[in-house]
């Protein structure tokens, strides 16, 4: 038990400075993930070996290997950011709390599904706080894509009726009509946000690697891609020597996320919560 509480204050405190850095720089440092992994790791070593029994360094390998997949799933499906993808990692090294696999395993589907949970809360809140700060510019881009997609919204609608139409024998096919009714919405109001309140000029000599460009950019017989993995260090510098100011967008600081859903799961192991409890 010691060593699950050590391994819960380390997550933790390392949490914490991921959550600052950020909300102050937009990225979470390779250093702060990685040192997280290390250190992790390296205490599951020494623990074990004072023991005389690895399986608390072994489960931890295990936790690495299994969320080291899931991180990579999340970020090359272009649903995680480096950073955060990197902290769910080194997370991996942390939540094997057992020395039984399958319960571990059970730790594992437990913290995502709170992830999950926090991070479409979380993630809603923050638009909501972005549409209320930037509220005329919302609106009128809320507009300009309302035209752009109507074909969209026409076809939404058209299966959504048929679907509530359905309902009259099934009441289950009333709730999918409203889904996809409520779809293209949802879709042009997180469009309109990103465009509004994600989307920044930023001056080329405070670009950090990692950036999201707006748009391709032309730098003589070269063309620099707004690629998912941002710009590189080689990309910035041609950049500097070009251009004074581009457009850069911001992803919104997710590692909130990430601590809402551990202080949750280490109350409901602490107080005996399982993931069966916490399904049914």
């Amino acid at each position: 038990m010691i060593g699950v509480i050590f391994l819960v204050v380390l997550a933790l405190v390392w949490i914490l400075f991921s959550v600052v850095a950020d909300f102050k720089h937009r990225i979470v440092p390779n250093w702060l993930n990685f040192s997280l992994i290390i250190f992790a790791l390296g205490f599951r070593f020494f623990h074990s070996l004072f023991l005389n029994d690895f399986t608390f360094l072994y489960q931890g390998i295990i936790g690495f290997g299994i969320f080291f997949i899931v991180g990579n799933a999340l970020y090359y499906g272009r649903m995680f950011a480096g950073g955060d993808a990197k902290l769910m990692i080194a997370l991996g090294a942390i939540l094997p709390f057992s020395s039984d696999l399958i319960t571990n395993l059970e730790i594992f589907a437990m913290f995502f599904l709170l992830f999950l949970f926090s991070g479409a809360i979380y993630g809603f809140g923050w638009s909501i706080f972005l549409s209320v700060r930037n509220f005329e510019k919302q609106k009128k881009e809320f507009s300009v894509q309302f035209r752009k997609n109507r074909k969209a919204f026409i076809f939404s609608a058209i299966f959504a009726i048929l679907f509530f139409a359905a309902g009259f024998y099934n009441f289950l096919f009333a709730y999918f009509g409203l889904i996809i009714f409520l779809i293209p919405y949802l879709y042009i109001y997180a469009k309109a946000v990103d465009e509004t309140s994600l989307v920044k000029n930023v001056k080329a000599k405070n670009l950090s690697e990692g950036d999201w460009l707006y748009h391709d950019l032309k730098i003589g017989e070269k063309t620099i891609k707004a690629k998912w993995e941002g710009l590189s260090k080689e990309e910035i510098r041609l950049i500097r020597k070009k251009f004074k100011e581009i457009k850069i967008r911001h992803g919104i600081p997710f590692t909130p996320s990430f601590l809402i859903a551990f202080l949750v799961l280490i109350w409901f192991y602490f107080n005996g919560i399982g993931l069966w409890d916490l399904l049914f």
